[in-house]
């Protein structure tokens, strides 16, 4: 027996050239994503376009930033797994809620700057205690959720492939959705007919073929890549000091709430990928990240920073699980806050594009949930309503958006997330079933925390989609 014990994956650090692509992959699987929050928030705000350029810059920084905290750790904070951080799309819609009670639209972004500063500080104090949930979250809860992730994510890939502008005359063209098939084709195909390293950079492959059959479509823009400087810098307080609101701190604090439940969803997520299962210590850790992150981000210009779901597809279908990678991620998100042109040649890459590859990288994380439930001890009824109820309440925002219309708009936060509110049911209901009653004495559906069994240790991990 070796003295010293093979280095698990999540700790390996690849080759350059490996690490390089696959970190770019990630890149290519959040940006939209952590791109889109700016725009819209900066479009009410009423910000010119060399502002918004700015502001996107700004949250493209601040996400390499929390990227690193969360990959690399520092002390007792960052989970060390591999995760993406970038801005929340749950803050969007109170950000947008501010920015119209604020009567000089001047101040709005200090206001929301201020706001997400006091709930990202009271959001690290609270950590400890929010992790201790953990013990609530066995594989019918996890399974479920993580289930849910996946399919929250798919009809963003499906807006995707119709185009960026709904409004637009081609929206759900044929060409766009052409163009989202050929994606997934490409990617497929390289998935099945190749392996090693080309097989590991399949969506980034998928990505460069998918808009290269583009140009001659007249569907890429390049626009963004000539507008661009080649040199710039997030200055801390560009739109000005940050200001107190209590209004504006308790709506980003509810944000945090539902950020911090479904980055411990993911956490959990992401530990079964890997093999390295999260304990409280690890979602501890990983959620003092998020909320340091959020509480730094508007230091420079950022929004709120939670850990990126759809890049759990990534490593679930590329099985490249070294957190070294992500943070090179992080590295290139940094690069492009500080060199816009750099960031443009990723905004080159058509939305239908984007769309195709969503496909196989959200379905994996769905995929993922359902190899969970699998072990969930779903030939128990109790088990199977859990999981019925749960998903059938998490769905109702993907399916219904406007179901909780007549809520107050602070509920509607955390109901119009179909991860938190199927997080929430399913957490309920494993209470009520397994922890009250006769059902506490129910031991094969419970988390390993409870039974005392190794956290750290490998565990059957999902099989890659």
């Amino acid at each position: 027996m070796s003295p010293h014990p093979a280095e698990h994956p999540v700790d390996q650090k690849l080759p350059a050239l490996r690490m390089a692509t696959s970190g770019l992959q990630h890149v290519a699987a959040m940006y939209a994503g952590v791109v889109a929050p700016p725009l819209i928030v900066g479009a009410a705000v009423g910000l010119t376009g060399a502002e918004l350029t700015f502001l996107t810059g700004a949250c493209l920084f601040t996400a390499g930033l929390a990227t690193f905290l969360q990959t690399l750790g520092v002390w007792k904070i960052g989970a060390r797994l591999p995760f993406v951080n970038g801005v929340t799309f749950a803050g969007v819609a109170p950000m947008t809620a501010i920015v119209a009670s604020t009567d000089d639209k001047r101040d709005a972004l200090p206001v929301i700057y201020g706001a997400v500063i006091v709930a990202g500080l009271l959001g690290f104090l609270a950590a400890p205690v929010f992790c201790k949930a953990v013990r609530f979250f066995p594989p019918v809860v996890t399974g479920t959720v993580i289930t849910l992730i996946g399919v929250s994510l798919l009809p963003v890939a499906f807006g995707w492939a119709q185009g960026p502008d709904p409004a637009a005359h081609d929206h759900g063209s044929t060409t766009n959705l052409g163009l989202a098939a050929a994606t997934l084709l490409i990617v497929l195909l390289l998935r099945r007919f190749t392996g090693g390293f080309v097989k590991q950079i399949a969506v980034l492959l998928g990505l460069l073929a998918g808009t290269l059959v583009a140009i001659p479509l007249g569907v890429t823009d390049f626009g963004p890549v000539a507008d661009a400087d080649v040199v710039g810098f997030p200055a801390p307080f560009h739109f000005g000091a940050p200001q107190f609101r209590l209004a504006a701190i308790v709506s980003m604090c509810v944000v945090m709430v539902v950020s911090m439940t479904e980055s411990t969803a993911d956490m959990l997520a992401l530990g079964e990928i890997v093999e390295r299962p999260a304990d409280e210590r690890t979602i501890a850790a990983g959620l003092r990240a998020d909320t340091l992150g959020s509480a730094l981000s508007p230091v420079f210009n950022g929004f709120m920073c939670s850990a990126f779901a759809q890049n759990i597809g990534l490593v679930a279908m590329t099985r490249v699980r070294s957190r070294y990678v992500v943070a090179t991620g992080g590295a290139f998100l940094v690069l492009m806050g500080l060199c816009p042109a750099a960031a443009s040649l990723i905004a080159v890459v058509p939305r239908p594009v984007l769309g195709g590859a969503g496909v196989v990288l959200f379905g994996s994380v769905a995929a993922s949930g359902i190899q969970t439930l699998v072990r969930a001890g779903l030939e128990k009824d109790d088990n199977v309503l859990i999981v019925a109820v749960a998903l059938a309440v998490g769905i109702i925002p993907i399916t219904t958006p406007d179901f909780y219309h007549a809520f107050p708009e602070t509920a509607r936060i955390v109901l119009d997330s179909g991860i938190s509110t199927g997080c929430l049911a399913a957490v309920l209901l494993n209470l009520v079933f397994h922890h009250t009653g006769r059902g506490r004495d129910t031991t094969d559906v419970t988390h390993p925390m409870e039974t005392g069994e190794d956290l750290t240790g490998p565990v059957r991990a999902p099989a890659t989609p």
